[in-house]
């Protein structure tokens, strides 16, 4: 983060002055902004996708018994425990198979992947904390469905989807080693840098770059912390 605001060009100890010169040429760089919007619009994307299909899958498992639940259980978190270059193969060779041409739809699903698993686990662990007296208790109010959900579950769960889905977007736009199998001729913000290191150039925007990908990284997570350890996001009025 020091080297960011580097004078010189040679990276050196003690460095020579401090300018923010080099976060200048990065913006200006047109593959970086490029790089940047296609990180960001596949992160936010990955974490929509996340968001509905960990929660409903949260829901699934922690309201109904059937048979593989532990099963489709373990198959959700497995993505996580994976290492991310077996993930990576796979999809690419599932892709490259089926004649799907590797663009941000393959992207999405390879982040997808994993993001699901953090919102799985984040709402599940809620909905194991809550009583289900009540649900049954909004139930012998005459609360119907959705007044149940809206009044009840929602200021519960809000924190913990809201948490999941800063880190599902974290971890997405980070992600350096899936996005290299299904990105193609695409370059993410982690596959730039990646790329200026392999060829030892750009060094001093490398540096800038880093630093921003850092206060966006540590954002998101120090929120999801500091949301995990309340209740709920939403504070509703009394139901009557």
């Amino acid at each position: 983060m020091v080297y960011a605001f580097n004078k010189s060009n040679i990276q050196s100890w003690p460095i020579p002055g401090f300018t923010t010169h080099w976060f200048r040429v990065a913006w200006d760089a047109t593959e970086v902004r490029t790089a940047i919007w296609l990180s960001v619009r596949a992160a936010l994307l990955a974490t929509a996708t996340a968001l509905v299909l960990g929660s409903a899958a949260a829901f699934a498992i922690a309201r109904f018994r059937f048979f593989g639940r532990e099963t489709v259980s373990f198959l959700l978190v497995l993505p996580i425990a994976l290492p991310g270059i077996i993930t990576g193969m796979a999809l690419n060779s599932f892709f490259v198979f089926n004649g799907i041409n590797l663009s941000l739809t393959t992207i999405v699903i390879g982040h997808s992947t994993f993001c699901v698993v953090l919102v799985y686990n984040n709402v599940l662990a809620r909905l194991r904390r809550t009583s289900p007296s009540l649900l049954e208790a909004s139930a012998d109010l005459g609360a119907d469905g959705w007044q149940t959900f809206w009044y009840i579950l929602w200021p519960v769960i809000s924190t913990a989807l809201v948490a999941g889905g800063l880190l599902a977007f974290a971890l997405s736009f980070d992600e350096v080693v899936v996005t290299f199998f299904t990105a193609g001729a695409q370059n993410t913000l982690p596959l730039l840098i990646l790329g200026y290191i392999r060829l030892g150039q750009q060094l001093p925007i490398v540096n800038a770059i880093a630093f921003v990908m850092i206060l966006l990284t540590v954002i998101p997570v120090a929120l999801a912390q500091r949301l995990m350890r309340d209740t709920g996001v939403v504070a509703r009025g009394t139901a009557k």
